[in-house]
């Protein structure tokens, strides 16, 4: 039996699913075994969440909606995993720039 899960989520990180957020956001969809998919709209494109090329590739900027959506085993915790990820900023401390 294969599961479903499809949630959206705002993008409120300053620089949106660009590099460090997109390298974090695929590492956590390749530790399901669902396939996962985003979207900037519902209706599509979908690119494969687990590839670090096509979510760069997306170039979701901060005020998107992203949509995600997974089937198969795991859906459910990986929709939700991702969503809170987005959510915590992709675990980024906002004031921080980087050290020197």
């Amino acid at each position: 039996m294969s599961a479903a899960a499809e949630a959206t989520v705002l993008i409120t990180h300053d620089v949106g699913l660009h590099a460090r957020p997109s390298v974090k956001f695929t590492k956590l969809a390749k530790t399901f075994a669902a396939d996962v998919e985003i979207a900037l709209a519902a209706n599509g494109p979908w690119f494969d969440a687990k590839s670090i090329v096509k979510v760069m590739a997306a170039k979701a900027p901060k005020g998107t909606v992203l949509h995600i959506r997974a089937s198969g085993s795991g859906a459910d915790d990986a929709v939700r995993a991702l969503i809170e990820l987005v959510q915590r900023d992709f675990d980024e401390d906002a004031g921080h720039v980087r050290s020197a």
